[in-house]
C-alpha cells in the first residue's frame, strides 16, 4: 500500500508565490510519473502537471509558464512550486502516483 501526504497549501495574495510538497511511503519501488491534479469549488478534478523518473515534464495550459514540477533526490518526493498565483487557482491540489494512490488534498487559496 501506498500512501501520499501534501503539505504547503495555505492562503497567498493574487500575485503571490506557495510551494506544495508530496511525499510517498509503503510499498513503493522504481516510481515512475508523479502527478499533481486539482479540484476547485464545484469542478472536476483536473490535471495540473506530471514529472517522469527521468525529468521529463507536462503541464496544463492555464499553468504553464508559472508552476514548475520537480522530484526531490529521494525520488519519491514531488513538489509544485506555484508562482503568479491567481484567484482562478484557488482549489484543493492532490498528489497523484498513478493508478497506485492519491493524497488527501491540501487547499490553496489565492485571494484577489
Amino acid at each position: 500500500q501506498v500512501q501520499l501526504v501534501e503539505s504547503g497549501g495555505g492562503l497567498v495574495q493574487a500575485g503571490g508565490s506557495l510551494r506544495l510538497s508530496c511525499a510517498a511511503s509503503g510499498s513503493i519501488s522504481n516510481i515512475n510519473v508523479m502527478a499533481w491534479y486539482r479540484q476547485a469549488p464545484g469542478k472536476q478534478r483536473e490535471f495540473v502537471a506530471f514529472i517522469s523518473s527521468s525529468g521529463i515534464t507536462n503541464y496544463a495550459d492555464s499553468v504553464r509558464g508559472r508552476f514548475t514540477i520537480s522530484r526531490g533526490n529521494a525520488k519519491n518526493t514531488v513538489y509544485l512550486q506555484m508562482n503568479n498565483l491567481k484567484p482562478e487557482d484557488t482549489a484543493v491540489y492532490y498528489c497523484n502516483l498513478p493508478q497506485k494512490a492519491w493524497g488527501q488534498g491540501t487547499q490553496v487559496t489565492v485571494s484577489s
